[in-house]
């Protein structure tokens, strides 16, 4: 298979490392040192695009991806504010398009534990819940798209809890589902998702060792996504329910 690589830091790097050892080839190499170069003419000896660049650039990148008719599968986080106009345009270009806050397996198996765990809190009010996300000084965006993703989850789950928030919680803002982000290094990416009582604490807990779990995830996508039509998630490529 052909992908393109549409941002190459080090995780582009990574994705790039486990694509050639599983007998894939590169066709190009986009970061900000090269940009002239992203357009149609590269595109079009791809199979696939594989886009991790930064939240000021995604849009733009997955749009032209699509109007190349180039399926494109997406990891950046921080622009997601624009995914619903994204996936409409998707839609009416008849393109695939694939995002995922975190393309590793454990983490969306973690996310299916955390949607089972907030629905049996449901009618336990005396625990509150909060998030807490680590990940190293270079991750800029905060809170993590994972930490978001969770929230989500939680918040749908958990009807005593509205809105997600970086604001530390206080007695006036019950509902309020607090994310607490650390950056420090070293530190690939933590997520704590933690329900606490007078009595006791419950924790569910994924901590990733390297970035090879989220390289070799965007790889497994962009095996899968070629192809289809529409818009999907990781848990359509690993048939979560």
């Amino acid at each position: 298979m052909n992908i393109a690589l549409i941002g190459y830091g080090r995780m582009g790097k990574e994705i790039e490392e486990i694509a050639l050892r599983r007998g894939h080839t590169i066709t190009c190499k986009i970061s900000s040192e090269n940009l002239n170069d992203f357009n149609p003419r590269v595109l079009q000896w791809a199979d696939v695009a594989i886009e991790f660049s930064t939240p000021e650039s995604a849009f733009k990148n997955i749009i032209q991806c699509i109007d190349a008719g180039i399926p494109v599968i997406s990891g950046t986080t921080g622009w997601l504010n624009k995914k619903e106009e994204l996936d409409k345009y998707c839609l009416s270009k008849n393109g695939s398009f694939l995002y995922a806050s975190n393309f590793s397996i454990g983490v969306n198996i973690f996310f299916e534990i955390n949607k089972a765990l907030a629905s049996l809190m449901e009618k336990y009010e005396v625990y509150d819940v909060d998030i807490q996300e680590v990940h190293h000084t270079g991750k800029t965006d905060k809170p993590s798209g994972t930490a978001i993703s969770l929230a989500k989850d939680i918040i749908e789950n958990l009807s005593r809890k509205k809105v997600w928030t970086i604001t530390p919680p206080d007695e006036n803002n019950s509902r309020n589902l607090y994310i607490e982000s650390i950056r420090k290094d070293p530190a690939p990416g933590t997520h704590i998702v933690r329900y606490n009582s007078e009595i006791d604490d419950i924790a569910i807990k994924h901590t990733a060792h390297s970035r090879k779990g989220f390289a070799s995830g965007a790889v497994l996508a962009a095996e899968w996504l070629p192809g289809r039509k529409g818009i999907y998630a990781m848990k359509d490529v690993l048939e979560i329910k």
